[in-house]
């Protein structure tokens, strides 16, 4: 079977839905993504903090190996384990961020692709891409082969 030119059903607006409508849910979906990257960086401070904590057991004992017992103490005592924030580790703001934010921002993107456009994701993209490709090139294929 051929190449099928042009975007796949799940990439198809639906009939009757504006211009504004695939913008807006466009802007959503940027949005969205850029709350994504700020997760990752998130569980990156999550695990650098972590790795630091855990560190600290190696600068305790190497001060004290070297005769300085008051700075292991208050390293020891003061900083390792500490939380990052009030009453936080960094787990817990993971968490928190996750269930709340992020979830809600998640289910709204969801919600609002549902009532729109039947669930379909991207047409924003879709369609710009339908703009910028040269049909019949290789490489600029509207979906795999097979699709």
């Amino acid at each position: 079977m051929g190449q099928q030119d042009g975007p796949d059903g799940r990439h198809r607006r639906p009939a009757g839905v504006s211009d504004g409508t695939v913008e807006a849910l466009g802007k959503l979906s940027e949005a969205l993504e850029t709350v994504e990257r700020a997760r990752g960086h998130l569980y990156a401070l999550h695990q650098l903090v972590g790795h630091a904590d855990l560190m600290l057991d190696d600068a305790v004992a190497q001060f004290r190996a070297a005769g300085h017992d008051a700075i292991a103490d208050r390293i020891a005592t003061d900083l390792l384990g500490r939380n990052v924030i009030a009453g936080r580790w960094t787990f817990q703001i993971v968490e928190d961020f996750d269930d709340g934010y992020y979830a809600l921002f998640r289910d709204l993107d969801r919600q609002a692709r549902d009532e729109l456009v039947g669930g379909r994701r991207h047409l924003y993209e879709a369609e710009l891409k339908e703009r910028r490709r040269t049909r019949g090139r290789p490489g600029h294929e509207a979906r795999p082969a097979g699709d």
